[in-house]
């Protein structure tokens, strides 16, 4: 097999998870990361989706809580935290889930970077018709 094709075998293989769990909002950061830099936009699918994500081990809902740790812990990444609720109401948490999730990581990262994400949160619930969480 060349480079080539393994090459585009892990961006189809990644490509095809992307698009099962982000859906619509994963393809539109694909699409505007190839307007800029199309070798990262080609990394997140094949390497972030088609190798890590694809894997096994951990189930889809379970990435995105452990995603949705990081990514509040890290704080300054609203714009991926709200592609990744997104994903998370895909692959079947629940709203009430992913507050309690947030809710969590104030006790290991602090108020603020909680607080952030929460407010992320709560748009993406709004932009669904997810209002209030109860």
């Amino acid at each position: 097999m060349t480079d080539t094709t393994q090459r585009q075998q892990r961006f189809a293989r990644g490509k095809t998870v992307l698009d099962a769990i982000d859906g619509e909002a994963g393809a539109n950061v694909i699409e505007a990361l190839g307007e800029v830099s199309p070798e990262l936009a080609h990394q997140v699918v094949a390497w972030g989706f088609g190798d890590i994500y694809s894997r096994s081990g951990l189930e889809p809902r379970d990435r995105q809580l452990v995603t949705l740790g990081m990514l509040t812990a890290l704080g300054g990444c609203e714009p991926q935290l709200e592609v990744h609720v997104n994903a998370s109401l895909n692959v079947g948490l629940t709203p009430q889930q992913i507050v309690e999730a947030m809710l969590h990581a104030a006790v290991y990262c602090g108020f603020p970077r909680a607080l952030n994400a929460t407010f992320t949160a709560k748009k993406v619930f709004a932009e669904r018709g997810l209002l209030p969480v109860e």
